[in-house]
């Protein structure tokens, strides 16, 4: 069971694939799960009281079947699916507890004194959760675990920045999809958008930090997306809204949008990169470019960083060491702060920083400076 802001997932691991019938029922509200020749091998650990929908778990035989009744504090969507075997887990059949608002965090309206002078928004997306572990080490170091604690540390480090905040895309151990990430972002009118995730490989030798941006590849695919999904029409890139635009002129748009982006994704993950290399080994002496489905915002500029190696021995042991995640995200934060000193966007404190240190040099006598 992963519960989350907005959702709660409850997993079931299976011996082999199952026939199943889910419904929901009122008065009380509950969540009805018939399994076909099932039964558990152990019982179900008891939901957590902070849960804000589910409430708890019962279960019985039903005939030939196991029926599974998940109470719920509040209504709900419901939505159930089964998965096929991927390693490191065989058949799971999974139900998800969707609130009305799920994907959507309320975001406070921004005051006017806000509006005049913002902060610049930092996501910081801490990669995989709940079921999905990611990477595994060794010895038994979690990609999910270590880059959470990452992310949270760049988040406390980028808070501290006059003129920065930071939205964590995942605070707790539970799943958000990818597009929901980006989504998130978006929501949260996010100035840039970081994904943390540590590296794997079957050779435990290979070593190092990379950073990775939106391949050219991966964009024109991103905008047949965009151009297909009418629903997306109304959403504002770059701060134009697509709906009253002919199909050229919205082309035309996301495509100068796409390209501002991913230039300044470069330009951010470049410094980045040095910076990590200052701190260790990079695995890639430039910035990769790949289509990784958390990178495609159209309008918000996106690095991914691949921290290190969690199934090289060495890299993982740092990798769980709270000095060297400290470490890594002060390198990330130098990066980012030295991107947003030359391209702080306007109404921000960073942009008014800037214009007060080029206004005081620009009158500083020559043999002053």
């Amino acid at each position: 069971m992963w519960a989350a802001p907005d959702n709660t997932r409850v997993v079931f691991d299976l011996s082999a694939p199952v026939n199943y019938h889910l419904f929901t029922m009122t008065h009380p509200r509950r969540v009805v799960l018939d399994i076909e020749g099932g039964r558990f091998v152990k019982p179900p650990p008891p939901s957590d009281p902070a849960d804000r929908f589910l409430k708890s778990i019962r279960y019985a035989a039903h005939g030939r079947k196991l029926r599974v009744v998940l109470d719920l504090k509040q209504r709900t969507e419901v939505k159930g699916f089964a998965l096929a075997p991927q390693r490191p887990y065989g058949h799971r059949l999974v139900v998800d507890l969707l609130g009305h608002e799920a994907v959507a965090p309320q975001v406070a309206p921004l005051t006017f004194e806000q509006l005049r002078l913002r902060s610049v928004v930092i996501a910081i997306d801490a990669g995989h959760g709940g079921e999905d572990p990611g990477a595994i080490g060794k010895r038994g170091a979690r990609e999910k675990q270590v880059v959470l604690a990452i992310a949270r540390k760049l988040a406390h480090r980028v808070n501290d920045e006059r003129g920065m905040r930071a939205v964590l895309i995942r605070d707790g151990d539970y799943f958000i999809s990818l597009r929901n990430r980006i989504k998130r972002a978006r929501q949260h009118k996010a100035d840039l958008f970081v994904s943390i995730h540590a590296d794997a490989f079957r050779d435990p030798r290979a070593s190092g930090s990379s950073v990775y941006v939106l391949s050219r590849h991966g964009a024109s695919s991103e905008a047949a997306r965009w151009l297909a999904e009418r629903e997306n029409a109304s959403d504002l890139v770059g701060g134009v809204s697509l709906d009253d635009k002919d199909d050229l002129l919205r082309k035309v748009l996301l495509d100068l949008s796409q390209t501002a982006a991913i230039d300044a994704s470069v330009n951010v993950g470049g410094r980045v990169l040095q910076r990590l290399n200052r701190l260790g080994k990079i695995h890639h002496q430039g910035v990769q470019r790949a289509g990784f489905a958390v990178l495609k915002s159209p309008d918000i500029p996106s690095v991914l960083v691949e921290t290190a190696f969690i199934t090289n021995p060495l890299e993982e042991r740092k990798l769980t060491d709270p000095r060297h995640q400290g470490a890594l995200a002060a390198a990330i934060l130098d990066g980012i702060r030295a991107y947003f000193l030359e391209a702080a966007p306007p109404g921000t404190l960073l942009a008014m920083h800037k214009d007060t240190l080029s206004d005081a040099s620009a009158s500083t006598p020559r043999a002053l400076r």
